[in-house]
């Protein structure tokens, strides 16, 4: 038997942690890591280092887990730091492992196959942890220092990069693996506490704020709606909290006009763990209520964006139950349900009806997915308009899309997603643009056929950008794109193709497509299917417009 080496010891690390899947490209760098992983887990070779890193986050955030990408150095490494990026923003947990060159050659320069200057300073730009390998009997420590960082709240990807005479050195398995304790959870200060609680006891039209910091808090958040009758709003990120159709549940609707109206009305915000982002809030200018009692685990997020009346440091579900039980007001005053339900279906219906026809395909794809399905949304007018609103989500765990905005990530979420759990259908809404971006991943997926059901929104081009120019400017300027024939393209790389053209073919072709055990391409022809009735733009200010 062979001695073990740095990939028998990542596959023991990954298993430790229930990481049974692998995504990543083949190098020199990294070949020993690879043929172990492959060997002995699933090692899924994507097109492109960028879709290893988003196939890796989605797969950790369907599962609720660590998700493992593995790139090569250098360029690889830096193909990788845009998704990095991503996982970053949304701060999920990604353990990236990246080659590097031979440990006697570290930092001299010489311009060695794949070197790079200051690799781990770039890595430690994009990422929440980044580390080196710097000897071979400290590689077990240092890949479970970087996983409990990346899965410690409020976590984000950690990249360990490893020299690859580090990785052919040999490893003791049987030693015992070293196991670092994982960071303090923040607990909200009792003090703050009793004060924020004496607030919500007050309050009388009570909204909570859900964002991405409320994810698992969902019991906790519905036991503080049932004891203060308060509504919900949701950003992107805090989506499928509590199931979207809890009549509680206005959702992601915050910065339209029954969402302002809303807030307007209310008398005390409870925010948890969101950061109130530009696009939410019409870049800043969004009304809050003046009364505001604010929970998260950042200390630099309390007071950054709207003041708090109440700051308390913690982690959403503890420090929400513990809210709930020093609770002793009356509750919200009568009418105040009855006012929430009217502004849940007036938001509704209003985008309904400004999308049109587009309204079909949103019902058709909810009707085909079974209740727990991911939906994995790029950056497109489909998804920004409607299905990161209008669409119906009911788990967290389902809800994934781009949150740090970057255009061409939905497709490798999707196929993460799907290899977590091929038990049940994922779903991705993609634009013909952002699927350009990484289009050799539809060999990815033709390649591991995962159960995956590809709907491109094809309008040849960037149509939110054209939307945009259209509405500020007198020219168009490099949105309109040459779109590929999608029948073709599907055929070429052998996957199953259909086509909604018309509303009322949406329900038959997207039932058929989920309904499949493997891959489907579905391409939307926005020409044929016909415009929304209001143009979508993004809910951003350009200066000097």
């Amino acid at each position: 038997m062979s001695t073990p080496n740095g990939g028998d010891l990542l596959v023991r690390v990954l298993r430790d942690l229930g990481v049974d899947t692998v995504f990543g490209i083949v190098s020199v760098h990294n070949l020993p890591l690879v043929e172990a992983v492959a060997r002995d887990l699933r090692f899924v070779p994507v097109r492109h280092e960028a879709t290893a890193v988003s196939a890796a986050d989605a797969y950790g955030r369907a599962r609720g887990t660590l998700g493992c990408a593995l790139t090569s150095t250098g360029t690889g490494a830096g193909n990788a730091a845009g998704s990095l990026i991503e996982a970053l923003s949304a701060q999920t947990a990604v353990l990236h492992v990246t080659g590097q060159i031979d440990s006697p050659y570290l930092g001299q320069g010489r311009g060695f196959i794949h070197e790079t200057k200051d690799q781990l300073g770039m890595l430690a730009a994009v990422s929440h942890h980044a580390a080196t390998v710097t000897d071979a009997a400290d590689a077990d420590r240092v890949l479970r220092t970087a996983a409990a960082a990346a899965l410690t709240a409020p976590g984000g990807p950690a990249s360990v990069e490893w020299p690859i005479d580090l990785q052919y050195a040999p490893q003791d398995l049987a030693a015992a693996p070293a196991r670092p304790e994982p960071a303090p959870v923040p607990q909200a200060d009792a003090d703050a506490l009793d004060r924020a609680a004496a607030l919500i006891s007050r309050a009388r039209r009570p909204l909570v704020w859900a964002g991405g910091g409320a994810r698992l808090a969902g019991a906790e958040l519905g036991a503080l709606l049932d004891a203060t009758g308060a509504g919900v709003l949701t950003s992107n990120s805090g989506r499928g909290t509590l199931p979207e159709d809890d009549p509680r549940v206005l959702g992601n609707f915050a910065g339209g006009p029954t969402g302002r109206a809303l807030l307007a009305e209310a008398d005390l915000l409870i925010s948890v763990g969101t950061h109130f982002r530009s696009n939410e809030t019409g870049d800043y200018t969004l009304p809050l209520p003046a009364t505001h009692v604010q929970i998260d685990l950042d200390a630099a997020a309390l007071g950054r964006v709207h003041p708090a009346t109440a700051a308390l440091h913690g982690e959403g579900a503890t420090t929400l139950a513990a809210l709930t039980a020093r609770l002793d007001g009356a509750g919200a005053e009568e009418g105040w349900a009855a006012r929430l339900a009217a502004a849940r279906e007036g938001a509704r219906a209003a985008l309904r009806e400004s999308i049109g026809p587009h309204a079909a395909v949103c019902d058709a794809i909810r009707a085909a997915l079974p209740r727990r399905a991911v939906v994995a949304r790029d950056v497109t007018i489909a998804s920004s308009s409607w299905g990161n609103r209008l669409l119906e989500l009911y788990d967290p765990r389902d809800n994934l899309f781009p949150r740090g905005g970057g255009i061409g990530q939905g497709l490798g979420m999707g196929i993460g997603a799907a290899l977590a759990d091929p038990s049940r259908p994922t779903l991705v809404m993609a634009g013909d643009g952002g699927l350009a971006v990484h289009l050799g991943e539809l060999l990815t997926v033709a390649q591991e056929r995962p159960r995956l059901t590809l709907v491109v929104f094809n309008d040849g081009g960037y149509g939110v950008l054209r939307n945009m120019q259209d509405a500020h400017f007198d020219r168009r300027s490099g949105v309109d794109l040459t779109t590929p024939d999608f029948a073709a393209l599907a055929a070429a790389v052998h996957l199953p193709y259909a086509r909604i053209g018309a509303a009322d073919e949406a329900e038959r072709v997207l039932a058929e497509a989920v309904a499949s055990d493997g891959p489907v391409l579905v391409e939307v022809d926005l020409a044929a299917l016909g415009p929304m009735k209001s143009p979508f733009t993004p809910p951003v200010s350009l200066p000097g417009t």
